[in-house]
């Protein structure tokens, strides 16, 4: 999907250029409710019908969005349906927050274990993740039970897996 990150990267660098760096994090969650509305097929179906106005399609991601929009977001968002690139708002979204990430050192892990983990437990284990990886990590957590035990993380391109299953299979 190389030309959908490349529709999508000019929208993500525009935006990312015309916010203050201190908004970026209120700004990310916006273009990301954005993208999950984007992302249902029956919304883009209804932005593709000819019979709807660019107005009747802002109007409606907008409230479906369910979140205040910026100044920003909106003329993003009125830009991304002017051009009929609407597929490419989840895309867009997803390269605005590695650039916020890329501005603030923070990496995306994504923690899977075989049990589910509380709050106190998720703050030892991204604690101890940080120092490992030598940055600060946002974490989210998936319970899978594959695992038998243990977790496995996926930082980028990195993994990290300590699992009941990975160590068996070694063996």
């Amino acid at each position: 999907m190389a030309e959908l990150a490349t529709i999508a990267r000019p929208y993500a660098e525009a935006l990312f250029k015309a916010i203050a760096p201190n908004d970026a994090a209120a700004v990310s969650q916006q273009v990301s409710a954005l993208a999950a509305v984007a992302a249902n097929e029956q919304v883009r179906q209804f932005a593709d019908n000819p019979k709807v106005s660019p107005a009747q399609v802002f109007e409606l991601i907008t409230t479906a969005a369910k979140t205040f929009l910026g100044d920003g977001t909106k003329n993003l968002l009125q830009t991304v349906i002017d051009n009929g690139r609407i597929a490419a708002l989840p895309e867009v979204a997803a390269q605005f927050h590695a650039l916020v990430n890329a501005r603030t050192g923070v990496s995306d892990a994504t923690i899977h274990s075989a049990f589910p983990i509380d709050a106190a437990q998720l703050q030892q284990v991204v604690a101890s993740l940080e120092k490992r990886f030598g940055r600060k990590l946002n974490a989210s957590v998936v319970v899978d039970a594959s695992l038998i035990g243990g977790i496995r993380v996926v930082v980028g391109d990195e993994v990290l897996d300590t699992s009941v299953a990975a160590r068996l299979e070694q063996m």
